[in-house]
């Protein structure tokens, strides 16, 4: 992939064209540090071209780490899928993105899934019926290995 993240959005199209004419099958954007209006924008040139859009999350842990202030991942996740891409760094229930698992299992749902119902105990406050709109799919990221397989898919 070619990472498109840049600090405007015209440098941000330009890498995403230029990846186009490489070849490259996948463009890789932060959509916290670009933006989400970046982000939807990279997300219609891709999808129109025939490339795949990787979403990275640099500093997000920033903003939902925090129990004090900020916004839960989840949130996060929700704009994303409205923003547009085809695959996240989503963090997974071992490893560096390590989380709660029910919680970080329904996160992960809200990304990939067209009808989410209302679950407490896995962060999901009120049913979710997204219809149309194109899931993302979830990937494990951040320090995995082969010894947290077992964990990975129990």
């Amino acid at each position: 992939y070619l990472n498109a993240t840049a600090g405007t959005c015209e440098e941000m199209m330009k890498r995403a064209v230029f990846a186009r004419e490489l070849g490259v099958p996948i463009v890789m954007h932060d959509y916290l540090t670009g933006g989400f209006t970046a982000n939807t924008s990279l997300a219609h040139y891709c999808r129109d071209n025939g490339l795949l859009l990787h979403i990275h999350r640099a500093m997000h842990a920033v903003i939902d780490r925090q129990k004090n202030h900020g916004m839960h991942f989840r949130v996060l996740a929700k704009a994303l899928r409205m923003s547009g891409g085809d695959h996240i760094h989503s963090g997974t229930v071992v490893g560096k993105l390590e989380g709660e698992r029910d919680i970080t299992l329904g996160f992960v749902d809200l990304l990939r899934d067209d009808f989410i119902e209302k679950d407490r105990s896995r962060g999901i406050y009120f049913t979710q019926d997204w219809v149309s709109l194109p899931g993302v799919i979830p990937v494990a990221s951040g320090g995995i290995h082969v010894w947290h397989m077992p964990a990975l898919t129990d």
